[in-house]
């Protein structure tokens, strides 16, 4: 198997090029610097537990980092949409904290707004949508 860069050549595709690279570099701030994602998401690490960093790093940073990457170097509508659908379910999870936990405050809105365009991006040139 040949791995190459695949520049993307259409609106879709960079369009979800976009979703992909900004999942990358969540992924990136989430493993490098996992302190500073949690300040930004308003948690806070435990010095007892530093297995919390070690979540962040694993599960947001490795696997923001994987899946942004393989979207970006094999450009396959199916993996921009497994993006998508991925991103759509953190929207759905913030949308059920609204309605379950009472959540509906500025800073969860806009995290909500960014998940749902980190969605819409790729799924949108997965299904056609977006050329």
């Amino acid at each position: 198997m040949e791995l190459a860069f695949p520049w993307p050549y259409s609106e879709g595709e960079w369009l979800a090029w976009v979703s992909a690279c900004a999942t990358i570099v969540l992924g990136l701030v989430a493993m490098f610097a996992p302190r500073l994602r949690f300040r930004a998401l308003r948690l806070r690490d435990i010095e007892e537990h530093p297995e919390a960093l070690a979540e962040s790093r694993a599960q947001l940073g490795g696997f923001y980092i994987g899946i942004g990457l393989a979207a970006v170097l094999f450009a396959q509508p199916l993996i921009y949409m497994a993006l998508g659908f991925g991103w759509g379910m953190a929207f759905f999870g913030r949308a059920i904290s609204v309605l379950s936990d009472k959540a509906l405050t500025l800073r969860n809105a806009a995290h909500m707004l960014i998940s749902l365009a980190l969605a819409v991006l790729p799924l949108g040139y997965a299904f056609g949508i977006i050329p």
